[in-house]
């Protein structure tokens, strides 16, 4: 079992920065793919980026490229989400996952991920 807990929300303007984190329980970090997600009100979650359990294996949505880095340190048990240049429309409760299976190709879908935190709320005034 897993538990995650994300931290590091909060209020910006369009423009701004912020960076995320997730902090990860359990002895295994190391082999897990983590992702985050996100959900704005009356939309489904959506995949934002992940990186693999092997180090150097990353993936990002194509509305977040050039944007958002994730980065993740195996010592701490925590995975990173540093988003610049941020949006009004990148308003939304963002979640943590992680995922056991040690895949080739990192995972990009709701489906892969096994474990999840309880999300942070990131706000992006205009």
């Amino acid at each position: 079992q897993v538990q995650l807990v994300e931290s590091g929300g909060g209020l910006v303007q369009a423009g701004g920065s912020l960076r995320l984190s997730c902090a990860a329980s359990g002895r295994t970090f190391s082999g897990y793919a983590m992702g985050w997600f996100r959900q704005a009100p009356g939309k489904e979650r959506e995949f934002v980026a992940a990186i693999g359990w092997r180090l150097g294996s990353l993936r990002y949505a194509d509305s977040v490229k050039g944007r958002f880095t994730i980065s993740r340190d195996n010592a701490k048990n925590t995975v990173y989400l540093q988003m610049n240049s941020l949006k009004p429309e990148d308003t939304a409760v963002y979640y943590c996952a992680a995922d056991h299976h040690r895949s080739a190709v990192v995972p990009d879908s709701l489906g892969e991920y096994d474990y999840w935190g309880q999300g942070t709320q990131v706000t992006v005034s205009s």
